[in-house]
C-alpha cells in the first residue's frame, strides 16, 4: 500500500504512531481480542492465521513491508478476525485507531489507498475460492505455491524463486483446502520431480514454468 502513495502522503502516514521492532515468532495481534491499533509494516514478514472449528490454525494471508495490518478492526471497531505472528524480525509503525481514522479524514489520498488495499484483499479472497472450485488437491496445492511464490517470493533466476520465511505443511494444507497427508504426498512428488525443494526456514521453487503448468493446465 505504501508504494501507491505520493511521497508527501507516505510521509504523513509514517509520521503517525510509534516505531516498534518485533522478534521472530511474536504474536502482535490475537484473534478475537478487542484492540484497534494498526500496524504499518516497514520491514519483515507476518502471517495471519485463524482458528478452525477442529482447532487447527488456518493460514489466511501473508503481509510484508509496505502493507497495512489490522485496519479492519480500526475501521469497524469489531474484535480481531485473525492472529498475526511475525515470521522473522519485523519493523512497524504502531498507530492508534483515532490517529489512523483522523489521518484518513484529513488525507483523501491515504483514505483512497487504504480503501483500495482492503478491496484488493477481498478480491484475492474471492478469486482464491473461485480458482479452487472443481480442482483436485494436487492442483490446488500447485496453485497455492505458485500464487505465494509470485506474490511474496524472491526471484533468484529466470525460472527459480525462494520464500525466505517459514511456511508449514499444515498451513499449506489449509490454504489448499486439503488434508495434511494429501499435501505431504503431493509435496513429495514435487520434490522428486525437481519442481520444489526445502531448506532451513526457506522454500524453493526450482522450476516455475513446470509449477505453473501443473497449477493452470
Amino acid at each position: 500500500m505504501l508504494g501507491g502513495l505520493t511521497p508527501a502522503a507516505r510521509g504523513r502516514l509514517l509520521a503517525l504512531g510509534s516505531l516498534a521492532r518485533y522478534p521472530t515468532g511474536r504474536v502482535v495481534i490475537r484473534e478475537a481480542e478487542e484492540t484497534t491499533f494498526v500496524l504499518v509494516l516497514l520491514d519483515g514478514v507476518v502471517k495471519a492465521t485463524a482458528r478452525t472449528d477442529d482447532h487447527r490454525d488456518a493460514l489466511l494471508a501473508v503481509r510484508m513491508g509496505g502493507d497495512l495490518v489490522g485496519e479492519f478492526a480500526a475501521v469497524d471497531g469489531r474484535p480481531r478476525s485473525a492472529t498475526v505472528t511475525t515470521c522473522g524480525a519485523v519493523v512497524a509503525r504502531v498507530v492508534t485507531r483515532a490517529d489512523f481514522l483522523g489521518c484518513m479524514r484529513q488525507e483523501p489520498g491515504i483514505a483512497q489507498a487504504v480503501n483500495a488495499s482492503i478491496v484488493a484483499k477481498l478480491r484475492v479472497a474471492t478469486s482464491h475460492r473461485v480458482d479452487f472450485t472443481g480442482c483436485d488437491a494436487p492442483t490446488r496445492l500447485a496453485r497455492v505455491l505458485y500464487q505465494v511464490i509470485m506474490t511474496y517470493g524472491e526471484r533468484t533466476g529466470a525460472d527459480r524463486a525462494v520464500i525466505r520465511w517459514p511456511i508449514t505443511q499444515p498451513e499449506l494444507a489449509t490454504l489448499a483446502g486439503a488434508a495434511e497427508p494429501t499435501v505431504q504426498k503431493a509435496l513429495r512428488r514435487l520434490r522428486e520431480a525437481g519442481v520444489v525443494s526445502t531448506g532451513y526456514r526457506t522454500f524453493w521453487v526450482e522450476n516455475l514454468t513446470e509449477l505453473r503448468r501443473l497449477a493452470f493446465t
